[in-house]
């Protein structure tokens, strides 16, 4: 490890957020053909994520020659039109592509006019799917996207049904469907949407994707854990004090407020992608990386997390929405500001909560988790605590020696840091708190796949590794659930309750303090990944 790290040292790897031409591209296996079915094609998914991911595949050579793109919708536009749209969406979400490259890839784009909750609009599907196919050896393997709410899910399940789309075997090829979240919005409407998919689809054709499990550093922890004999030893009640994980947005609501203000930050947030990173920080492990073994280790960690009461809730979270406030020193309007978002909203934008994981490696250890829009920085983030020394020998000299901490970040960079004690140069006994920094980029110098590359292709290969399955989406909802009952009996803290800009609400504070701990600041931690020049240490 260097004594200092400086931007040059990230040149050749990202220049303003996009990879360098002299860095190398990761390379994902080649899949095989399919028809790929995008349900709300016109959406902000489809638009911002799904088209620049597949796109980025055919231009990488992962896609067969015989992969075709099937957009449905209810705007009533042509195939043309749709493929300007989506060529306008790359343009605004990734990259101007390239002339030759586009065109070939607008070639696998079709599209079709649909209501998803008519019957007959399947009929027309099923034609449209056979007239794509035909003469292609690869017409019966079809992956269907729900990029849609999910109470259109059974809607969607049983027209495919009715139009003889679920079927496999028989020369048909293989069928799959990928689940976008939120899958439900509380326990009772998660296990209606599993039985309703049930009914229709083994549970090996269901897909439920959450991105936050195609990142390369999230899958990093598994690796980081299991795969070191310095850290797993420690990873336990003997020696962990507490866990914070944090997930922290400038972004406000935008264009979504329709959405947000009937979901908040704790289903948002806090019961898929922040449940994912505990059960995968606090997971046994597994007998192999492969999907039954893996999920089976997450569901245990899910299950050992006892249902709040009220009088727990009251005391283990708090939750928050923002006001106007300034962000970089640009003014930013208030929650309640925004378009389709009532004037007296009390959805929260922000959450946070102790979790337990009541059993035998993690008794006694206390999880926070942390979500919020509209903060003080972009910040993703896993940090591990340790306990301090049993005897503070050096505080006699220096008055204090920080405990050490393991902190896996996502955002701004993918990246690991220790941080440990060492001595100050000098005369005397004095300790100074020094990092020791990996990067995830610089190390392997390729240019990190986005999420949903990993997980299309995983989609089309079968692999379920990084999906959820049905019981596990149960298990998040058992834990999240009561924590929403208790905040819609009683009476919300005085909302907005922070300003834009901020850490969050004073109110949060209390979450870890009951405990004699305190949140990371948002900013120095986010200061800690992108600065301009890092110190080898800073003074304790």
């Amino acid at each position: 490890m260097t004594a200092y790290r400086t931007k040059d040292a990230r040149r050749a790897r990202i220049v303003h957020g996009r990879a360098d031409e002299g860095c190398p591209k990761f390379r994902h296996p080649k899949v095989d053909g399919c028809a790929m079915v995008i349900f709300g094609a016109s959406g902000d998914l489809a638009r911002r994520k799904l088209i620049p991911a597949l796109y980025r595949l055919h231009r990488d050579g992962a896609l067969d020659p015989c992969f075709s793109i099937l957009g449905v919708s209810r705007s009533d536009i042509s195939d043309d039109e749709f493929r300007r749209a989506m060529r306008d969406a790359l343009e605004e979400f990734d990259a101007r592509p390239e002339e030759r490259e586009w065109d070939a890839f607008a070639r696998r784009l079709t599209y079709l006019s649909a209501d998803l909750t008519d019957d007959e609009a399947y009929g027309r599907l099923a034609t449209r799917l056979e007239e794509l196919g035909a003469g292609d050896p690869a017409a019966g393997n079809h992956l269907f996207y729900f990029s849609v709410p999910p109470d259109l899910a059974p809607d969607i399940v049983q027209g495919l049904d009715h139009a003889g789309l679920t079927a496999e075997g028989k020369g048909r090829g293989w069928t799959r469907i990928v689940v976008e979240k939120p899958f439900g919005h509380d326990l009772e409407s998660a296990r209606e949407l599993n039985r309703r998919l049930g009914e229709i689809f083994r549970e090996e054709q269901v897909y439920r994707i959450d991105h936050y499990l195609g990142k390369e550093t999230v899958q990093n922890i598994l690796a980081f854990r299991f795969g070191n004999t310095m850290f797993e030893p420690l990873w336990n009640r003997n020696y962990v004090d507490h866990v914070e994980i944090t997930a922290a947005e400038t972004l406000g609501v935008e264009d979504r407020g329709g959405f947000y203000d009937e979901t908040g930050a704790l289903r948002d947030m806090v019961a898929s992608h922040l449940l994912q990173l505990v059960t995968l920080t606090a997971m046994e492990p597994p007998v192999a990386f492969e999907p039954g073994a893996v999920r089976e280790e997450k569901v245990k960690v899910l299950r050992s997390m006892s249902p709040m009461t009220p009088e727990e809730v009251a005391a283990r979270t708090a939750r928050g929405q923002y006001a106007k406030g300034e962000i970089d020193g640009d003014p930013v309007l208030g929650y309640r500001d925004i378009d389709a978002v009532a004037d007296d909203s009390t959805t929260e934008t922000y959450a946070a909560v102790e979790l337990r994981v009541d059993n035998w490696r993690w008794e006694g250890v206390p999880f926070y988790v942390r979500t919020g829009k509209r903060l003080a920085r972009d910040l993703t983030e896993i940090v591990v605590h340790l306990k301090p020394t049993p005897h503070a020998l050096f505080a006699r000299q220096d008055g204090s020696v920080s405990p050490n901490t393991i902190v896996i970040r996502f955002k701004p960079d993918e990246e690991i840091d220790v941080t440990f004690s060492a001595k100050v140069p000098g005369e005397g006994m004095r300790t100074s708190r020094v990092r020791m920094q990996f990067d995830y980029s610089e190390a392997f110098g390729i240019e990190l796949p986005d999420a949903y590359e990993t997980l299309l292709v995983d989609a089309m290969r079968g692999d379920q590794t990084l999906f959820t399955r049905n019981d596990e989406v149960e298990a998040q909802w058992a834990v999240i659930t009561p924590i929403l009952e208790a905040w819609r009996e009683t009476p919300q803290p005085g909302f907005p309750n922070y300003a834009a800009g901020s850490d969050g609400p004073p109110e949060a504070d209390a979450v870890p303090a009951r405990n004699g701990h305190v949140w990371r600041s948002i900013v120095r931690a986010a200061a800690e990944s992108t600065p301009d020049r890092i110190p080898a240490g800073e003074s304790t």
